[in-house]
């Protein structure tokens, strides 16, 4: 697990808090594949006690975002490949029609925005700093749906992102600029406002992406697969 902040904010409703938490974490790749968590450790990080973490646990066991092998063995599951084609094409489907959606509401400022998160995560991944990086990456996906202002779409793809947060974060840092350099003509594109143009920038940056992914979740050994 990468250094991802897990410091708890104050809540009324605490396993809320935690659950939205270690989604975020997810989503922006603080876990890798098989990686195992702890209970007791994250509960330790958060300054609570067990029971809200395990409830959070749970609930992201039922989101098919880890899997529980037993009460003591809780991992981030790896995708099969079968299960990564058919959220690839997903997320082709709908981020494409938040880019083409985004494109035609930006605004100079939210210009400004991608523009800025791109040019951060191009200096963390000059300096090495994959983490960071694959971060940068993730919020700047999610922010073309909010661009875009379909909640509803968000919403789904949070949930494909629970399960492809870990997996991207495992390939990000060793597949180069194929995880970064469709970014530059979908920029193009939506600084246009051409919806279109943009849809298919985003796709082809899934698209590419997918091939060191595949050959990430080919390597893993089959009885490691978890569906």
């Amino acid at each position: 697990m990468s250094g991802f902040d897990l410091t708890l904010l104050e809540h009324d409703n605490l396993g809320s808090t935690i659950y939205q938490k270690l989604c975020e974490a997810l989503m922006k790749g603080a876990f890798k594949p098989n990686d195992r968590l702890k209970i007791r450790d994250l509960a330790e990080r958060l300054g609570t006690s067990v029971t809200p973490v395990r409830d959070a646990i749970l609930r992201l066991v039922q989101d098919q975002a880890l899997v529980l092998r037993s009460p003591r063995d809780i991992r981030v599951p790896m995708l099969t490949r079968a299960a990564y084609l058919e959220i690839r094409d997903i997320r082709v489907t709908l981020e494409g029609l938040a880019a083409a959606r985004a494109a035609e509401k930006v605004t100079p400022a939210e210009i400004a925005l991608l523009e800025a998160l791109l040019k951060r995560n191009e200096d963390a991944m000059a300096a090495g700093d994959t983490a960071r990086a694959t971060e940068l990456n993730q919020i700047f996906h999610f922010k073309l749906s909010e661009i875009a202002d379909m909640p509803v779409l968000g919403d789904i793809l949070r949930r494909l992102w629970l399960q492809m947060g870990p997996l991207i974060a495992d390939v990000y840092g060793g597949a180069g600029r194929t995880m970064i350099d469709h970014h530059y003509p979908l920029m193009d594109a939506i600084r246009r406002h051409d919806g279109p143009a943009a849809a298919r920038a985003i796709q082809a940056d899934i698209l590419l992406a997918s091939g060191p992914i595949l050959e990430r979740v080919d390597a893993e050994r089959p009885e490691a697969l978890v569906s």
